[in-house]
């Protein structure tokens, strides 16, 4: 008798089998050119707003970096650092809307690609008209960051927000340590959140809304374990900087938004392999499934 996979390790081979079917990798390399495009009008649109809330801006400014050094390989936050830097004399009102209206021309560009990325996991044509899906674009890509940003204020200022209530509504100790506690679980779901509001507009199909799915929960994992593994990886073997000097800091920026896309790939890959194994369940019939005959006997 041949020894049987552990389902987990059969799950996986067969997401991978339909990443690869559905030429995931090949898609979020085009996704990550989009998301490059993107980022960095948006660093245009955030250091022309930090410019313009002075002291409080260099404060909010900071406490980003802090988080960012956690996730980001440390030579593509050094360029993007040094992006900042280089632009954020000159902060106005005429760089805050060129920041605003690039950011959302190249996102939406990039959604419009998981838009049909998200089709073919689910098997879906694109019905829905010109003007619908463009969008179904642009408010996706104006509601996920107000999620990540929920997620990173609650993780940034979860403990000032505490105390300020706390203080002004009369609250204990008890509250404090409380919201202290809950404060990391709450930004994990705007996480995941965002990933899930995604993988539910995206694609041209209708079905019932969920705050959390395991699709949302693999692909925000994923991405964390990635980005974190990418970071310790160029922390010992950074080959890109000594073969490349100044362009490998760009060459690992883009790997690193190449992960990010097959993160969000991904969440489709495993929610339409979910129902498709609950639909084929779903199909046969009670008394010949496993474990069914011998349930029924005794």
């Amino acid at each position: 008798m041949t020894p049987r996979a552990a389902p987990w390790l059969t799950f996986a081979i067969r997401i991978w089998r339909r990443a690869e079917a559905h030429d995931v990798f090949g898609r979020a390399a085009q996704l990550s050119y989009y998301l490059l495009l993107a980022v960095f009008p948006a660093l245009l649109f955030i250091t022309a707003l930090f410019g313009l809330m002075a002291e409080t801006g260099t404060a909010l400014r900071d406490a980003l970096f802090t988080r960012l050094q956690q996730v980001m390989p440390p030579s593509a936050l050094d360029l993007v650092d040094g992006t900042l830097r280089e632009i954020s004399a000159g902060a106005g009102g005429g760089k805050l809307s060129l920041g605003v209206l690039g950011t959302v021309w190249a996102a939406a560009r990039g959604m419009r690609a998981i838009q049909s990325a998200l089709n073919v996991a689910y098997g879906v044509r694109e019905t829905r008209g010109w003007w619908r899906a463009r969008v179904t674009s642009v408010l996706l890509t104006v509601a996920i960051p107000v999620f990540m940003i929920t997620g990173m204020v609650l993780a940034l200022y979860g403990s000032r927000i505490a105390r300020a209530l706390a203080t002004h509504l009369g609250f204990s100790s008890l509250f404090t340590f409380a919201w202290e506690l809950l404060q990391w679980p709450l930004a994990a779901f705007f996480v995941v959140a965002a990933f899930n509001l995604v993988d539910h507009f995206a694609p041209a199909r209708k079905r019932r809304w969920r705050w959390v799915t395991s699709g949302a929960t693999a692909g925000a994992a994923l991405w964390l374990v990635a980005s974190v593994g990418l970071r310790i990886y160029l922390s010992y073997f950074d080959t890109y900087s000594a073969t490349y000097g100044s362009l490998g800091a760009v060459i690992v920026l883009m790997v690193w938004l190449y992960l990010t896309g097959i993160a969000i790939l991904v969440v489709g890959e495993v929610n339409a392999e979910l129902e498709s194994t609950s639909s084929q369940a779903a199909l046969i019939p009670h008394g010949d499934r496993p474990g069914a005959a011998a349930s029924g006997t005794g």
